[in-house]
């Protein structure tokens, strides 16, 4: 066993226990807005990590190049998608109002509607 399957090996450790986090917390939290910030941000580090692990392991120009894809995707298309689910929430009233503390969609849409 060299260095770098010990690399490997504490990496999908980390991506393991990543994921594990994401999972528990889009469980425990209580409100639409936690629960995203739970699904977005240990799933794309623990995504990475694995990635890293995988181009570690097999360190050709295929993989390196279908790693990177795959990560410029994902940091894409992420935040977009918890943007959107965030806003479609807080329009149809899945956000707890009363633990916010600037609401700043609110004034704007207030802001709109009177236009």
């Amino acid at each position: 066993m060299n260095a770098a399957d010990i690399a490997v090996g504490l990496l999908v450790l980390v991506s393991a226990f990543l994921s594990m986090a994401a999972g528990i917390g889009i469980v425990r939290f209580p409100d639409v807005l936690t629960r995203l910030h739970a699904a977005t941000k240990p799933q794309v580090f623990g995504l990475a990590a694995v990635l890293l692990a995988i181009v570690l392991r097999v360190p050709t120009w295929g993989v390196l190049t279908t790693v990177i894809l795959i990560m410029t995707f994902q940091l894409l298309t992420q935040p977009m998608t918890a943007h959107m689910l965030g806003r479609s929430a807080y329009r149809t009233d899945h956000v707890r109002r009363d633990v916010l503390i600037e609401d700043e969609l609110g004034r704007d849409i207030e802001e709109h509607a009177k236009d």
